[in-house]
């Protein structure tokens, strides 16, 4: 149900750490390779292994995907020694990250979304008539089941920050799902939230994903490199 390419780092660690990289729709794992974004990762020599994985989309469907990242990646990665685990997550990506997160299957460090998918333009309208992320509230919602636990899960975060996971939010202005976008940045603090030029594509995507390699979110445990 999961299809997952494994991208060991140039150096290693005492200290093992995975970033668990999750695609849109029409997006394969390959892709997060041809476009840049391993290469980038590991160019400053950072010693974070990388699974590259394309759930089903019936998973986000039948509201099994967490559990299925846990068994199919987490859980052998914990088992393997992986003591830090990191999400990445791109557009409905996104939205598995923090489904993952929400579950509590297992501690999850970080999650970086990119432009990701936090409802659709109906949930996304309803959060904004409510006058934001804090405001909304489930009841009478057209969300479903997923971008419900979602959003709950959201605006606890928000509300009482937790030490972990760290959230780091990146998207471009012109983005097609920015409205939600915004929504959540106006939540988070300033120097976790990036924006660029751009729109829903892959080049914004990595020129995102620089920006918040940048920041060495990495690094808040301690060094991590050769």
């Amino acid at each position: 149900m999961i299809a997952c390419l494994h991208h060991r780092a140039p150096t290693a660690s005492r200290e093992r750490l995975l970033l668990v990289m999750l695609p849109g729709v029409g997006i394969e794992a390959g892709d997060f390779a041809e476009h840049g974004l391993v290469a980038s990762l590991h160019r400053g020599g950072l010693a974070v292994d990388v699974v590259a994985a394309r759930p089903a989309l019936d998973l986000y469907l039948d509201g099994t995907i967490a559990a299925e990242l846990q068994h199919a990646i987490v859980a052998p990665a914990q088992a393997e020694g992986y003591a830090r685990i990191w999400f990445l997550g791109i557009s409905l990506g996104g939205m598995g990250a923090l489904l993952y997160a929400s579950s509590r299957a297992a501690p999850v460090e970080g999650v970086v979304l990119l432009a990701p998918f936090l409802g659709t333009q109906g949930t996304v309208a309803e959060v904004a008539a409510a006058g934001g992320l804090a405001a909304w509230s489930p009841e009478g919602s057209a969300a479903t089941d997923a971008e419900r636990r979602m959003l709950l899960w959201l605006q606890d975060f928000v509300a009482n920050p937790p030490a972990a996971p760290a959230i780091y939010l990146g998207y471009g202005r012109d983005d097609r799902f920015a409205r939600g976008h915004t929504l959540l940045a106006d939540r988070l603090p300033r120097d976790r939230v990036v924006t660029v030029d751009g729109g829903h594509d892959w080049d914004t995507w990595a020129a995102l994903w620089q920006t918040v390699l940048d920041a060495q979110p990495f690094a808040k445990r301690g060094h991590i490199g050769a």
